[in-house]
């Protein structure tokens, strides 16, 4: 007998929503700008192979990730059909594997532009790097006070080396209380772009934008915009949403939630009035009540510190979630729910009938961001295309 098991969960991501989010970040970029897929994090928990396949059928074409893992997963999906940008720190056996591959990546110090060099040298390669620039974030970043030794080393090195973008990581550009730090780093990346015209070094890819600049600075768009969270459904905050509709006469959310999330009814039981439910005594029930029991815990990414506090969605009704969250399952209290049943089905995120669970409510109640709470969603759980 063939057996293939199923996790507790499961996740559908949705093509169609996809495609809409993708064609209105798109049409939001001025002529000429590359959409960049940012899928670091496992795709922000939607998964990086599946993911990236459905953003290729939707016309995506370049790609930015973190580590040489998730690049290699890219990579591996398709060859030289697509632009791969890793944006974080590569040791010299990943930059060989990534010169190699064909694969471009951020030198974000001196010591890192050394390296790619030395690894190129060594094996007879061309090193495509895009020059990250310390511009006010204080992470990561070459300073302004290197770049002429920077740039005398990269003229030195031109059969090693090829410099394709400069680019830099804006610290806040979702929140009007960062305004002033930002438009500071937008300011020195200003400065930095004119001195690199300046200085006889022809830089194809100049780059600062992530979600919130497509929205709240689009003149600062430049020739790549690195879009993450926008193009799984959500805005980075309220406050660029705001923004949004403020410049807008449509008043409906224009992007599209790709993912939902969803289990079942394990079980049903009653709890008489005066009993305790769950580990402790954090639920005390004060009437008869009847609890289904879900199969989902914080070990797949439902916060234990949504205990008593959380809902889900049952036969299209909410469902408070009572008691401690357990590490494999939860309960949610069904006593005004009429019928059901074991095996029915249960939203976590996303819609069921006329109400909806959006993962910033489930946030909201957990103290975690949209992009924590939705990166923290365990790889093995089962992702579906609908």
């Amino acid at each position: 007998m063939h057996f293939s098991p199923q996790t507790t969960s499961y996740i559908e991501i949705s093509r169609k929503a996809l495609q809409a989010n993708i064609e209105f970040i798109k049409e939001r970029l001025p002529e000429g700008c590359i959409f960049s897929s940012v899928v670091k994090g496992n795709a922000y928990g939607h998964d990086i192979e599946l993911f990236s396949r459905l953003a290729y059928e939707c016309g995506v074409r370049h790609y930015s990730v973190f580590s040489a893992a998730e690049a290699a997963k890219i990579a591996r999906g398709f060859g030289d059909k697509v632009t791969i940008l890793c944006m974080g720190h590569l040791d010299e056996k990943e930059m060989q594997w990534a010169n190699e591959q064909g694969i471009e990546y951020f030198i974000s110090s001196q010591q890192a532009l050394y390296n790619a060099i030395d690894t190129a040298r060594r094996y007879h390669q061309t090193a495509v790097i895009h020059l990250e620039m310390e511009t006010g974030m204080n992470r990561t970043g070459i300073s302004m006070e290197a770049l002429d030794v920077v740039r005398t080393t990269i003229l030195e090195n031109q059969q090693y080396i090829k410099l394709k973008g400069v680019c830099t990581h804006l610290a806040g550009a979702e929140s009007i209380a960062n305004q002033e730090r930002v438009m500071g780093q937008l300011e020195k990346f200003e400065r930095i772009k004119s001195w690199w015209e300046q200085n006889g070094i022809v830089v194809a890819q100049y780059h600062v934008a992530c979600s919130a600049v497509v929205v709240r600075l689009p003149t600062h768009l430049y020739d790549l915009a690195r879009v993450g969270i926008m193009q799984y459904g959500y805005f980075p905050n309220d406050e660029t949403y705001l923004h949004y509709l403020m410049q807008q006469q449509e008043q409906p959310n224009p992007l599209k939630r790709i993912m939902s999330w969803k289990s079942r009814v394990a079980d049903i039981k009653k709890v008489r009035a005066g009993e305790y439910i769950g580990y402790g005594n954090s639920y005390l029930a004060d009437t008869d009540k009847y609890i289904a029991i879900v199969p989902v815990g914080y070990a797949y990414g439902y916060s234990r510190s949504l205990s008593n506090h959380g809902k889900v969605l049952i036969k299209g009704r909410f469902a408070n979630v009572i008691g401690t969250v357990n590490m494999n399952m939860l309960m949610a209290e069904v006593t005004d729910i009429p019928e059901v049943s074991v095996g029915e089905e249960v939203v976590l995120i996303g819609r069921q009938g006329k109400h909806e669970l959006t993962v910033a409510s489930f946030s909201e109640l957990s103290n975690q961001l949209n992009y924590e709470l939705l990166a923290r969603l365990p790889m093995d759980i089962e992702r579906r295309v609908v």
